[in-house]
């Protein structure tokens, strides 16, 4: 992520994370995420709050571990990417909408605790991968960083 397109965020689930697959049967998962600012306003002393929302994307294994992990309140911290999206509507009006890409996603343990279950590795096909032959060989990655999604 060298790319200077990087953001991280921490926040509340405002719905529970929708699962769906592509075509191609490829994983992706969906929530919302609702991120709160308070401050103290100088001239009044008066505490103020505002909220932003934002569409958070999921791929692959991490969305099927979002779907079966994440619920609405959950607090968590992701970090990913902006990224915008495109359409037209039946009635012909153009849309678009910044989503955050997810690269990492974890819960925040600054007001609960967490125990993380370690899924085992699938293979290409998601079945699940033999046993290494060799410990010293490292796992190969599943994609890079830079690749998309699709």
């Amino acid at each position: 992520m060298s790319n200077g397109n990087t953001v991280v965020i921490v926040g509340n689930v405002t719905r529970d994370p929708e699962l769906r697959f592509t075509p191609s049967g490829q994983a992706t998962a969906t929530f919302g995420l609702a991120v709160n600012r308070r401050w103290q306003n100088r001239q009044t002393q008066e505490w103020e709050e505002a909220t932003s929302f934002f569409d958070v994307v999921c791929w692959r294994e991490m969305a099927e571990n979002v779907s079966e992990s994440l619920s609405r309140g959950t607090r968590v911290i992701v970090s990913g990417r902006l990224e915008q999206r495109s359409w037209e509507t039946p009635e012909g009006e153009r849309r678009s909408k910044i989503e955050i890409v997810a690269d990492e996603l974890g819960p925040s343990l600054r007001w609960a605790s967490a125990q993380v279950v370690k899924n085992e590795r699938r293979g290409p096909a998601g079945e699940n991968s033999p046993a290494p032959t060799r410990a010293a060989a490292p796992a190969p990655a599943a994609y890079s960083e830079d690749e998309e999604p699709f």
